[in-house]
């Protein structure tokens, strides 16, 4: 699970850490990285920015070779994400790069200028359609335009691929509506064109699994329609994707042989088997392995994992993320995982919903060195795997703050958005104060003990079983609910994490409020719907504990001059709100409770007053900084002697465009 990414200039700066995002305006820079350049290229609603790797100079030989090859291997499997995404993804990127790169016509004119913006935006999307609104995203040149630098450039683009550029088919990436068939209408490429999603659940309902230790069903496969039948066409050495999984294999083996420890070792032998059999068994016996792996200065994500982009939350994207510990900042944060039962004893939650025993919730501030796939160019800041519920009860799981992209992202600087959506001067005062120490306490406690509390009653099925599309909007929320609930609690001074505990509580719920019913609206387009996992989650506790309060006053709406605001009157009303959503969340998640799960974020967390929409568009406009950005990778280059690695050096890439050429051209594995 990831901790949300993060849009540049939402409210304040999200300086925390989790599972794939939280907004908040950068206030400041660091300056002991001042010299550094992070900017690299702004196009349409993205920034591209650089991140530096601290610690690489401290890691001997053996652990620079080691990053190396599991950066390597990660972008090897790049491809599989371009294609899972979309299945023209890999033939439109192809055609279009090898205009950009072999075309010498007149580069000076506006439509030429609007094929690199859209080659870019396809670039930092792995894909057609939009990284975050998964709505797709639309040349403003003609096909026209596009066939006639196309015929210049001596390029052929299939024709099917050309035409889904400019027309209405495949509309949507990823389509959540409850009212449409979410399997048949996504783009996606987990199904092959016309599998409902009745006969998708069907299929997996009837697949059998060890109800005690169930491995995580199509998992790593497509779902495919062969003489009528249904079936998984899994990716291994030898399948689907098998070309890129053979030089992930390769890479991986070489990472094998300068292990830091014997378990690492063991992990990575685990994981090379995995994909050479597509055994989701063994893919099981790899996390445990890998979770299990807490020594050392190198660790890493790999594999199909994250299931946000299925509509049903099946099917897992290929990503890496390669990493080296931070150890003065994780041992600053251990201290979460040390009271991680205190957390889940004092707890709001029904006690039949208690763990009584959470077990080794590893949290850790990492640096990274290298992300592919789902990962890049745009990044989580923070992930918390597995994902698999039962190795995470038995076995534990690891929870990572991605330190440098975390300063990366401080370092570009704030806005002014804050002064713009807070209410008043004392929220901006606490904001500013204490507000990016209260994200990264809030990421903490969503990490490392949202996600590791509760379990699901006897009997019922997975989250993804029993709550289907909501699966994960209504986990994420769960694990916000849990660090909104003690992060206005005394305990955090008490073991040393803070002092002036409940300032930080303010500004955390200040900036919870404010981005989840105002300022997030920035990401989304005039009449649309809130459909990504995460902005749903924040709408819906937001949403919800405002509606609950409001007769007592806890949440005040306010129009000051045209402009809406929230101001909190009682923060400790607030928390017992917040607590008792909890309570119903976890309820919803023990029992597989569908119809409230679909009541709670349909009636919260979907629709959206379209008058405060357009004003905050309004308000916002005035503020040039894109609303998403991501990262270029440090290029790790090995020196070699006499067919020996002696060393590496690590650049930085000149130019987005720079990167993702060589990349295509050195990983592009994958001939669609």
């Amino acid at each position: 699970m990831r901790h949300f990414k993060i849009a540049s200039g939402l409210l304040a700066v999200v300086l925390a850490f989790s599972c794939q995002e939280q907004t908040k305006e950068q206030q400041g820079t660091n300056k002991q990285e001042i010299e550094f350049n992070y900017k690299v290229t702004e196009f349409a609603d993205i920034g591209v920015l650089r991140y530096q790797i601290p610690g690489w100079e401290e890691l001997n030989l053996q652990q620079q070779k080691l990053v190396y090859y599991l950066t390597q291997a990660g972008l090897s499997g790049r491809d599989i994400t371009w294609d899972q995404n979309y299945r023209h993804n890999l033939a439109v990127r192809k055609g279009l790069e090898e205009i950009y790169t072999n075309y010498e016509g007149d580069k000076s004119t506006v439509e030429w200028k609007q094929f690199e913006t859209y080659l870019n935006r396809l670039w930092f999307a792995n894909g057609i359609h939009h990284h975050y609104s998964m709505d797709k995203m639309k040349p403003e040149f003609s096909k026209e335009y596009l066939t006639a630098i196309s015929t210049d450039a001596g390029v052929q683009i299939p024709m099917e691929a050309v035409e889904v550029l400019f027309n209405d088919v495949d509309a949507k990436k990823v389509v959540l509506d409850k009212d449409k068939d979410i399997v048949l209408e996504s783009a996606v490429n987990f199904y092959e064109p016309g599998i409902t999603t009745a006969e998708a659940q069907e299929f997996y309902k009837t697949r059998v699994a060890d109800k005690e230790k169930p491995v995580e069903i199509g998992l790593n496969s497509r779902l495919v329609r062969r003489n009528g039948q249904l079936m998984d066409d899994v990716y291994k050495s030898g399948g689907l994707y098998g070309e890129a999984i053979d030089q992930i294999i390769y890479w991986l083996q070489l990472a094998q042989g300068v292990a830091e420890t014997t378990q690492q070792a063991k992990a990575l032998g685990l994981l090379i088997e995995y994909y050479r059999t597509g055994s989701l068994d063994t893919w099981d016996e790899y996390a445990i392995a890998w979770s299990t792996s807490t020594d050392g200065a190198v660790d890493w994500i790999n594999g199909f994992i994250e299931v946000y982009n299925d509509p049903i939350a099946y099917k897992g994207s290929y990503e890496t993320i390669v990493q080296i510990k931070d150890f003065d900042m994780s041992r600053q944060m251990s201290v979460m995982s040390e009271n991680a039962q205190w957390f889940e004893d004092n707890s709001p939650l029904m006690q039949e919903h208690k763990k009584e025993k959470v077990t080794g919730v590893s949290y850790k501030t990492v640096n990274v060195a290298g992300e592919a796939g789902d990962a890049s160019p745009s990044t989580p800041i923070g992930v918390n795997l597995p994902n698999n519920t039962w190795i995470r009860t038995v076995h534990g799981s690891k929870s990572v703050s991605l330190g440098n992209i975390i300063a990366a992202y401080a370092s570009d600087g704030g806005s002014g958005r804050l002064q713009e959506f807070a209410h008043d001067e004392k929220e901006i005062e606490l904001e500013k104060k204490y507000g990016a120490k209260a994200d990264k306490l809030h990421t903490a406690l969503h990490e490392v003990v949202g996600h590791a509390s509760g379990q699901i009653n006897p009997g019922v099925g997975t989250p993804k079983e029993t709550l289907g599309s909501y699966k994960s909007t209504i986990e994420e929320g769960r694990a916000d609910l849990f660090g909104l609930y003690y992060l206005m609690d005394s305990k955090l001074e008490e073991v040393g994490l803070v002092k002036d505990w409940r300032n930080y509580g303010m500004a955390a719920y200040d900036g919870y409020i404010r981005n989840g019913l105002v300022s997030q609206l920035i990401r989304l387009e005039i009449g649309k719907d809130v459909e990504e996992a995460h902005m749903r989650n924040r709408q819906w506790v937001s949403a919800w504990v405002y509606e609950k309060g409001k007769q007592e006053n806890v949440i005040e709406k306010v129009i000051k001059n045209g402009k809406t605001y929230y101001d909190i009157k009682d923060y400790d009303k607030l928390k017992i709100l917040f607590g008792e959503l909890l309570r119903e969340t976890q309820r919803i998640t023990s029992e597989g409770d569908f119809a409230a799960g679909q009541a709670l974020v349909e009636n919260y967390g979907v629709k959206v007053d379209q008058s405060i929409h357009q004003e905050v568009l309004d308000r916002n406009s005035k503020f040039k900084a894109p609303a998403y950005r991501g990262f270029v990778n440090p290029e790790i280059v090995p020196i070699i002697e006499e067919n020996v690695i002696t060393g590496f050096t690590v650049e930085q890439p000149a130019t987005f465009a720079e990167q993702m050429l060589m990349y295509s051209k050195k990983y592009g594995f994958l001939d669609r």
